[in-house]
């Protein structure tokens, strides 16, 4: 049996000091957000419960479905380099960015550099290379496929949009065909919900369509989503089943807001090629003095 823990929106804080010259960007908006909403719901304190929950379910690898960072100034880029570290070890852990980590021009680049040892396929070369298209890239741990896309992509303020490409969209049905043909059970990483209606529009994946076509024609078993901070579950098909659609609540919120306080996903899987045993668990903070609490039980597949 193969465990997959997820988590996603780290939001790693506190916020660092920020110079005039960051703050002379988009970053205003989110600098103000931050400290008259954001901070007080986000804490590390649930980052670090989280985290040890985790650990006591040694799950075998780690999926984290973007916005690691707030305003992605270079110094929280840095930090959550630092962060992973202690997270995981790259081989065990997988990354995709988020639309915080790429909250400016050129944040999106300069934060894929400093993780990239978390994002880096299996044919990927060892050196981070600017000119190589990374997503989707491809990881194989076990009996299981990751397959990460990325939606990140700057934009102006009071938007959060993603954006998924055509290329990204034909690469990603390769890789899914290709992983299927060797029996793999395939989990998609991406952070927008490739959903339509699930986020404000506004705040919505572009090439929802273009997703949707990906799973029909390369096959899934699996799609994992941040962005929301919401518990959800939506449904997608290929050709032959449904592929359930899991979210998570942001991996940093407190309890008593208005968004579910932070938690993980754990799945377990089982079996093989054409019978796959697919059971998710999710288990979420409920006091900031107790362990996580087992949320919500289910078999998805099989």
């Amino acid at each position: 049996m193969f465990k997959l823990a997820h988590i996603s929106d780290v939001h790693l804080g506190p916020l660092p000091n920020l110079t005039i010259r960051e703050l002379a960007s988009k970053r205003i908006t989110g600098y103000v957000n931050w400290h008259r909403n954001r901070r007080k719901h986000l804490f590390p304190n649930a980052l670090q419960m989280v985290l040890d929950g985790l650990r006591a379910e040694n799950p075998d690898h780690l999926a984290i479905t973007g916005d690691l960072v707030n305003l992605a100034s270079k110094l929280e880029v840095k930090l959550v380099a630092e962060w992973l570290s202690e997270a995981g070890a790259p081989l065990d852990t997988s990354v995709v960015p988020g639309n915080h980590d790429a909250y400016v021009p050129g944040a999106h680049e300069r934060s894929v550099q400093a993780w990239y040892d978390y994002m880096r396929g299996d044919d990927d070369p060892l050196i981070f290379q600017d000119d190589h298209k990374l997503f989707p890239y491809i990881r194989r741990r076990g009996p299981v496929a990751l397959i990460g896309c990325s939606t990140s992509i700057a934009t102006p303020p009071f938007s959060a949009q993603g954006y998924f490409s055509g290329r990204q969209a034909r690469e990603t049905a390769a890789l899914l065909k290709a992983a299927g043909e060797e029996g793999l059970f395939r989990v998609v990483m991406i952070h927008h919900p490739p959903i339509r209606g699930a986020a404000p529009q506004h705040k919505r994946m572009i090439g929802i369509r273009r997703f949707a076509a990906a799973i029909r024609t390369g096959g899934a078993e699996l799609v994992l989503h941040g962005h929301t901070h919401l518990n959800t579950l939506y449904w997608l098909t290929d050709r032959e089943k449904n592929v359930p659609v899991v979210g998570i609540a942001s991996a940093s919120q407190g309890p008593g807001a208005k968004k579910p306080a932070a938690g993980y996903n754990l799945f377990s899987i089982d079996g093989e090629a054409g019978n796959w045993q697919l059971d998710w668990q999710r288990y979420k903070i409920e006091r900031e003095d107790a362990p996580l609490k087992l949320d919500h039980s289910e078999r998805l597949l099989g």
